[in-house]
């Protein structure tokens, strides 16, 4: 093996052992605790030592540049302005930040976590109707990096009536580990979000999963937050309604957000496997009635937000 390539391999076992052979849940539920702690100061050099260890994080767009708490910084609102939505009544937006991960057509009803890493919708979805429902489908895996912003938001105009929470394990869900553990997603703490279009009347799902430092998931539409604390009901029924670009809550720190949506939905132009997308960008379009996709023949209508 060339040295470049034997040193990566190392790295990338190191990054694996530190992010996941630790006690993942006790050190996450540490970091909900710690990230709460509301001083300027300490938070100031909280952050100092994380951009030693991780990516730049970047406040341009944040409504404030200084916090109390990590947890305020991690879970900041942008400047009104700063995410155009795309507007068009066929395209399903990016409901994230996020690096795009495997997506394509459900095959069947198996999905890719990573190359030759499959999973079965029935091992994420535990509702046989909702399984039913995508087989077949698109899907859009969208990691966000704990430097992106945080808050996710509705992907189309719709209605939310409830809520399912997968207590599970904390892996960190980051490519090194995609590639090594298989059904990582499916073993994970998730909530599997079914979103009834009330555009087109099709049907659009939203998978968020926790990791390691991040098994906090909060829904403006729930009194609790979903986390490793949580023990309430795993089924929980709610009402909310949803414009398209409504924000709809928050991950603690960076996580993933896996998006199905039915057969008629297919990959937007330019969304692949590696590229950064933000909230309000086409990530689907609708294609039914023969319809050709907008995105390939015309410029995104934009509103802010």
């Amino acid at each position: 093996m060339p040295t470049a390539l034997r040193h990566l391999s190392q790295q990338e076992q190191l990054n694996f052992l530190l992010s996941n052979r630790i006690p993942r849940r006790a050190l996450t539920r540490f970091m909900g605790w710690y990230s709460r702690v509301e001083s300027a100061r300490l938070t100031r050099v909280s952050l100092a030592l994380w951009k030693l260890f991780a990516d730049d994080l970047d406040l341009d767009e944040a409504e404030q540049q200084e916090f109390d708490s990590l947890h305020a910084c991690f879970t900041r609102r942008l400047k009104p302005g700063a995410r155009p939505l795309d507007a068009r009544p066929d395209v399903l937006i990016s409901p994230c930040d996020a690096i795009v991960g495997e997506c394509g057509r459900v095959r069947g009803g198996t999905v890719f976590q990573a190359k030759g890493f499959p999973y079965e919708i029935d091992e994420l979805i535990p509702d046989p109707k909702l399984q039913a429902m995508y087989r077949d489908g698109c899907y859009v895996t969208l990691r966000l990096k704990s430097s992106m912003y945080h808050r996710f938001h509705a992907p189309v105009a719709c209605t939310v009536e409830q809520i399912d929470y997968i207590s599970g394990d904390t892996w960190n869900v980051n490519p090194i580990a995609l590639k090594r553990i298989e059904k990582l997603y499916c073993r994970n703490e998730r909530a599997v979000v079914p979103l009834s279009d009330t555009a087109t009347g099709g049907s659009v799902c939203l998978v968020p999963v926790a990791a390691i430092l991040v098994a906090s998931m909060k829904f403006h539409c729930l009194p609790d937050e979903l986390n490793l604390q949580y023990r309430g009901p795993n089924r929980i029924p709610c009402f909310a309604r949803y414009e398209k670009g409504e924000e709809m809550g928050y991950f603690q720190h960076g996580s993933t957000i896996i998006v199905f949506a039915t057969s008629n939905y297919a990959l937007s132009a330019g969304v692949r496997q590696g590229e950064t997308i933000r909230m309000g960008q086409a990530l689907m379009t609708d294609t039914a009635a023969g319809r050709v996709p907008r995105s390939a023949k015309s410029t995104a209508d934009e509103v802010m937000v």
